[in-house]
């Protein structure tokens, strides 16, 4: 008898349950862009029916000012009765300023005793020792030696002595502060966020706006020029150091503490040795910083070029105002080629030894520069008189045909005051009245909405409590006036400068070409094209854009240069693989990928056109600018104070509003926060 086995009929497998779809209001709420439109839109159902409740419309109400002024004019008068007889200024601020002009004293006087030929051949040398003593070196002596000697042919020689005098003095002491700063800040995460708006109210406060307490304190001279020169060009020395010594190379430090150094160790011997090309190109930022400071020095007695300016144009002479505007902008050429030239050679293999290298060269340049004093002194120290030439008449004569046939009656165009005042018309006036006519609660809304969505909760505090506090200070008619005047010309100024960068970045050729072209609109002083801007167009608010778009100009279009040339080669040599034209180069990769560069640009537009909102006032832009420069002019501290203010808060407003930020961990923030003012 067999027995049969019955095979187990085989189990069924349990398919996996499939997981269930994500939501797509989750989705929408993870996405960084769209979740937080998603939000904002809510929170405007919400938020907007209760301002309409609670407040309606209208301007900032005047209980919720505060009278800062009288507070400010008290403690003028405060320091004008005391400033003979009190213990802090004879003991402290007044050793302050006999240090500060026996120091440029002494410089001066020391470019002097060398005579013109000890001077030109120092000048010289320095740049060639720069460049490297050789063949490549001599396209930056060249450039030293036609800035000096262009220097002594307009008669400008004894004015361009005491102004590189001030000039050494200031980017001295500038330097030493942004480098301390600097340390401070690269090396902590706190100390960085307690100073970073510490170093925006430096950049961003009008030179007039603190101007008046150093003219108060120290009086008309060079100690009051010399101490607000210093304090507008330290903070890119401090932001670039921060920044070279946040971006050393971590498998070096990582080497360095694995062999036992120390923390000072690793400092000296690894963090500032990686970081010299940032703490270099924080100096040539800091010259050039120092350098448009020299016009508005000479307001309050510092002499030199900026005396030669100023008492020019006082008198509408434009001619004589360009030739000791041009001194200006050839001793920051001359500069900026040299620190640009001693960058470009950081990093590279020294060479062997000889004359032309290491300590032997800066001998030879000594040598020379002391050989030529000696013989200049036998010659004379002065610059030859029969050496000079006046451009005074014929520029004058220039402008003046310019002025007669362009400024109206030009057929078809109309001429330049028609542009002027169409522009007035059709884009200035309607923009400012939109912003007046907004609710304030819905700007402080809007401003909260923009600083969040480009950035964190934080940014939008800071930018919020900035906004609200213009209209504390009572100034938010004027403030809005100001920002409508700041927008209209950074949108003329992107639209130009990222096309003339886009073009620059494709043609090597013409960025060359424009490079002096730029430099000449950035260091020439605003009150040398101020006069042919008013006379082209008037004394309008068309005026004071035009001058903040010349002034701007050239930082936006090198920053955009410079982020399309640093695109990855290797992702657009993908894109020319799949049959990309340029056309879609430049839109679907360069751009993209230089985004960083572009918000940088947009944050430096911002801040250098708020730094014409001064000189807007005196040209008929009005608003806040005419506040600061009011004050200055009648000593009225409580109302060129509360202006100047009042832009600094509308400056970290546009601040925040236009550098995202994004949080990558507990405490921690990333985002392009780098100020680069004319980057070279």
């Amino acid at each position: 008898m067999t027995a049969t086995v019955t095979a187990a009929p085989p189990e069924k497998t349990r398919e996996p349950t499939p997981a269930p779809a994500p939501s797509a209001l989750r989705e929408l709420l993870h996405h960084p862009i769209k979740g937080k439109l998603l939000l904002l839109a809510l929170a405007a159902l919400v938020l907007v029916p209760v301002g309409v409740g609670l407040w309606g419309s209208g301007s900032w109400p005047g209980e919720l000012t505060v009278d800062v002024s009288g507070p400010l004019d008290d403690a003028n008068t405060w320091v004008v009765d005391n400033r003979d007889t009190h213990p802090l200024f004879l003991y402290f601020l007044l050793h302050l300023s006999n240090t500060a002009t026996d120091a440029v004293d002494a410089v001066y006087q020391f470019l002097d005793a060398m005579g013109w030929l000890g001077v030109l051949v120092a000048g010289v040398g320095l740049a060639w020792r720069a460049a490297g003593l050789g063949r490549r070196g001599i396209k930056v002596a060249a450039t030293a030696f036609g800035a000096f000697a262009v220097c002594g042919l307009l008669g400008m020689w004894d004015a361009t002595l005491l102004t590189i005098a001030l000039m050494v003095v200031a980017v001295a002491v500038a330097s030493l502060l942004g480098v301390a700063i600097g340390l401070a800040a690269g090396l902590s995460d706190r100390v960085d966020r307690v100073l970073r708006p510490v170093l925006d109210t430096m950049q961003v406060l009008p030179a007039f706006a603190y101007l008046l307490p150093f003219v108060l304190v120290f009086g008309t001279g060079t100690p009051a020029a010399l101490f607000c020169t210093v304090i507008y060009a330290a903070p890119p020395m401090a932001r670039l150091t921060s920044l070279g010594l946040r971006g050393a190379d971590p498998a070096v430090l990582e080497a360095s503490t694995s062999l036992g150094a120390s923390g000072w160790q690793r400092l000296r011997t690894a963090r500032l040795p990686l970081a010299r090309k940032q703490m270099l190109l924080g100096l040539n930022q800091t010259i050039m910083m120092a350098l448009s400071m020299v016009v508005i020095a000479a307001l309050v007695g510092a002499g030199g070029l900026g005396e030669e300016v100023y008492s020019a144009l006082s008198t509408v002479d434009v001619g004589k105002a360009l030739a000791a505007g041009i001194p200006i902008v050839l001793i920051a050429v001359w500069l900026d080629r040299t620190t640009a030239a001693a960058g470009d050679r950081i990093g590279e293999s020294a060479p062997g030894g000889g004359l032309l290298h290491g300590r032997s060269a800066w001998g030879l340049v000594t040598a020379g520069a002391v050989a030529a004093a000696l013989a200049g002194i036998a010659i004379g120290k002065a610059w030859p008189e029969g050496w000079t030439y006046d451009i005074s008449t014929p520029v004058n004569k220039a402008q003046d045909w310019i002025t007669d046939n362009l400024s109206s009656g030009v057929p078809v165009l109309g001429g330049t005051e028609v542009w002027a005042e169409h522009f007035t018309l059709w884009i200035l006036n309607p923009l400012r009245d939109s912003l007046i006519w907004l609710p304030w609660w819905s700007v402080l809304l809007l401003v909260a909405a923009l600083a969040w969505l480009v950035g964190t909760w934080a940014t939008a505090l800071t930018a919020t409590l900035s906004m609200a506090a213009i209209g504390v200070l009572g100034v938010w008619a004027k403030s809005l006036d100001t920002l409508s005047q700041v927008l209209a010309a950074l949108v003329l100024t992107l639209v130009l400068g990222v096309l003339a960068g886009v073009l620059c970045a494709r043609a090597g050729r013409l960025e060359r070409w424009l490079r002096p072209v730029l430099d000449a609109m950035q260091t020439m002083p605003h009150f040398v094209y101020l006069i042919p801007v008013v006379a082209l167009f008037g004394v309008t608010r068309s005026s004071a854009i035009i001058a903040a778009v010349v002034y701007a100009l050239p930082a936006v279009v090198r920053i955009t240069t410079q982020g399309l040339r640093e695109v990855d080669p290797a992702a657009l040599e993908a894109s020319r693989s799949l049959g990309a034209s340029p056309r879609q180069q430049l839109l679907g990769v360069q751009l993209p990928l230089a985004r960083p560069a572009l918000q940088l640009a947009v944050n430096q537009g911002v801040v250098l056109v708020l730094a014409v909102v001064v000189l807007g006032g005196m040209v008929g832009g009005g608003a806040l600018g005419y506040d600061v420069v009011k004050g200055l002019s009648r000593g009225e501290m409580g109302i060129g104070m509360t202006a100047g203010v009042a832009i600094v808060c509308l400056g970290l407003v546009l601040d925040r509003v236009t550098q995202p930020t994004t949080r990558t961990g507990p405490g921690t923030r990333t985002g392009t926060r780098t100020r680069k003012n004319n980057p070279s």
